[in-house]
């Protein structure tokens, strides 16, 4: 028999959904069948069943926080069984120590985490007995039957494991080395916190500290601007006045003479310049390309894309969410009109179907070999759904990947875009700018933005007349504060922000803060720990954040660069060019390095510009357990600020419910009522600007919500 070993209870079951299964406590049986004539065991990991030993349980001075002691560095790395997670792992263990299992059938995730926690689980087990490992992109009945039939080797994927030991160890050295450093130094200047500091969230923080320095920093100034309105042989349009490219005028009485020069003045088309451009059909989703984009469409934290579509690929709709990836094999192409043909039976997308199908077989923006990684773009499945079934956020996020995989089959969209330059009596100069869509195309699919105003047809050498002038005053604006979706992208170019989606001629392969699968939770890690703040999809820096970037300085913790330049090496290590342990030895050499560093510029921090009185530490969390989570098979409890999952940072679940909503505390008998019966008791005193109100808190479709009670 053979022992198959899921990462998670629900992919686990999944897995074993195409055949006829008995189940049992912590494990289902997978009856005889064709592809198992002695049948198998699925079991489960429950994210991660394994932590890296904390400090005292290398050395016992190591448990209390002291610049002494510090950099902590064992000499090897060790695991221990997490809180909770025994009975599980001792269920694992009993299948694989059977005398009748002789194979182990890796099937965590297709990336390094689900690589990690498999491994941990068998290595911990003490077992050596052949192993291969099931690979999906998506889980379907199809998917995982054929995954079954071509297992790779355990060979082939070893290296993934290697790279996220040396990930984690390196994460441990200069998380725990840091954070203890610089929450010491801090307690020295009066600031009682913890800072948890770590190698991606840092210089990630430091990017939005930085744009948070040049709001600040920046000094607005006034400009003014002549607006005219021409009628050219009865075709009215607008115009600035420009010299020299520049529309702005510095003084408003030179505007204003300006102005009254072109009041009623005759006006003469000088020339008009017409470019038109093609726009092919975007390409189609990777994560963080998603994430920007539901962010952009319906203010979606990137941490809720992941969550929801995580959702559509347990339930078999979407292939695997974490790819970084947005090119796809012939294999998925030659699916293509059998999803399309599936969708055209929806009413929300029948009539986008082109009638007659194009085939994007041997379109190389589409369908790439040699640009599909570990796993290809995100796409729909052809298990397509009864979309009304799914949850409103399940159909948003649906909706976006089914739609782009739509454009894909469509031809280009083509628009004129129109520059006229009109002359004022012969002197001032003003100039028009608009588009005109010449051919719809993809644009029928995928809603357009914003567009330029269309401007009617003028031939150069008419005349007419200024039908109306004015002056307009504006100020020059700061920076716009990053939106989350921005910032994903902004961590995928290590710094360099860039709107085009198509970063493929900017970036390298995986030059970035992070990858695809942890920007999301490192986004969240930032709030958690009261770094930044998300206001109407603006994120802010706090003071606690300022503080602790003010702190760092230009020191190689804050440089999005070199954490590039380390996950870059990390990848290396999953493709079996680098050495883990040469990583991990040079992570050493950092923490050392990053200790010094803080103990040598502590006595030049001046914190003097910040509110240094609003960062203390967080109520102590009681540890209480109020609930089970709605989202994983987690265990929710009382954290101190919030109530949060268990499994925080071990699944990936983030579930959290803060203690403190709109200014009424909810207390642990109102959130255990919420996780068993789905809402509160009613809660009084709500307060929402200069209103208050009463309402229930309701659970549901993954949301929190306020239920108003009205008067009987």
């Amino acid at each position: 028999m053979k022992v198959i070993i899921a990462e998670k209870r629900d992919q686990g079951l999944t897995i074993a959904s195409p055949f006829q299964i008995k189940k049992h406590d912590g494990f289902v049986e997978i009856l005889p069948n064709e592809l198992f004539p002695k049948g198998a065991y699925v079991t489960w990991a429950i994210g991660h069943l394994f932590q890296l030993l904390p400090p005292e349980k290398y050395r016992s001075e190591w448990k209390k926080w002291s610049l002494d002691t510090l950099p902590i560095i064992p000499d090897t790395f060790r695991y221990e069984v997490e809180r909770g997670k025994a009975k599980q792992f001792q269920t694992i263990k009993q299948l694989l120590m059977k005398k009748e299992v002789t194979e182990i059938i890796h099937a965590g995730d297709a990336g390094r985490e689900g690589e990690l926690i498999i491994r941990n689980i068998i290595q911990m087990c003490g077992v050596k007995k052949p192993m291969k490992r099931l690979w999906l992109s998506s889980l379907t009945k199809k998917a995982i039957y054929e995954g079954f039939q071509r297992l790779l080797d355990e060979t082939e994927t070893r290296p993934l494991y290697e790279e996220a030991y040396a990930r984690s160890c390196a994460d441990w050295l200069v998380g725990m080395n840091a954070s203890r450093a610089y929450s010491l130094l801090m307690q020295q200047k009066g600031i009682k916190d913890v800072f948890s500091v770590g190698r991606v969230q840092t210089p990630t923080l430091a990017l939005i500290v930085k744009r948070e320095k040049e709001i600040a920093e920046f000094r607005s100034e006034p400009f003014w601007e002549v607006v005219a309105t021409f009628n050219i042989e009865g075709k009215r349009y607008v115009g600035k006045w420009h010299q020299d490219g520049e529309t702005r005028v510095k003084e408003k009485m030179m505007a204003e003479k300006i102005a009254a020069f072109c009041r009623e003045k005759t006006a003469t088309v000088k020339d008009v310049l017409t470019e038109r451009k093609t726009f092919l059909p975007p390409l189609l989703f990777n994560l963080s390309s998603l994430q920007a984009t539901a962010n952009q469409r319906y203010k979606f934290s990137p941490q809720k894309t992941l969550d929801v579509l995580q959702q559509l690929y347990q339930k078999g709709f979407v292939s695997y969410p974490r790819s970084d990836s947005q090119y796809v094999t012939q294999g998925e192409a030659e699916t293509f009109p059998d999803v399309l043909h599936k969708l055209s039976q929806i009413s929300e997308y029948r009539e986008l179907i082109p009638k007659t199908i194009p085939s994007i077989l041997h379109n190389k923006r589409y369908v790439n070999e040699k640009k599909v990684t570990d796993h290809y773009a995100i796409i729909p499945t052809e298990q397509v759904p009864n979309v009304s079934k799914l949850s409103p956020d399940e159909q948003k996020i649906y909706d976006l990947v089914a739609r782009r995989l739509i454009a894909a089959h469509y031809p280009p969209a083509v628009f004129d875009y129109t520059t006229i330059f009109t002359l004022v009596d012969g002197r001032a100069e003003f100039v028009t700018k608009g588009k005109q869509q010449i051919e719809e195309g993809w644009r029928k699919v995928i809603h357009a933005q914003q567009e330029e105003e269309e401007v009617p047809h003028v031939r150069k050498g008419e005349t007419g007349v200024v039908q109306s002038v004015n002056v307009k005053e504006g100020k020059t604006e700061p920076p716009k504060r990053y939106t989350e979706g921005q910032l994903i992208t902004l961590m995928k170019t290590a710094g360099k922000y860039v709107e085009n989606e198509e970063l493929e001629k900017i970036l390298k392969k995986t030059e970035g803060l992070g990858t695809e699968a942890t920007r999301a939770s490192i986004i969240t890690l930032l709030k958690e720990r009261k770094y930044i703040v998300v206001k109407n999809n603006q994120v802010y820096a706090t003071d606690k954040g300022k503080v602790l970037i003010e702190a760092i300085g230009e020191q190689i913790l804050a440089s999005p660069e070199m954490t590039a330049k380390w996950e870059q090496r990390l990848s290396e290590i999953g493709e079996g060019k680098a050495s883990a342990a040469t990583f991990i030895e040079q992570a050493k050499k950092l923490a050392t390095k990053v200790v010094q560093d803080a103990i040598m510029r502590a006595n030049e921090w001046d914190f003097s510009k910040f509110d240094t009185q609003s960062i203390r530490r967080k109520k102590k969390a009681t540890g209480t357990r109020v609930g089970s989570c709605p989202l994983c098979d987690g265990t929710i409890v009382d954290k101190g600020d919030f109530y949060g999952c268990s499994h925080y940072a071990k699944n990936g679940c983030r579930f959290t419910i803060s203690k403190t909503i709109l200014g009424k505390t909810i207390s642990q008998a109102n959130m255990k009522k919420l996780l068993k019966e789905g809402e509160t008791n009613v809660i009084k005193g709500f307060k929402k600007g200069d209103k208050t109100f009463d309402a229930k808190l309701q659970w549901r479709d993954n949301q929190l919500r306020f239920v108003i009670e009205t008067d009987q």
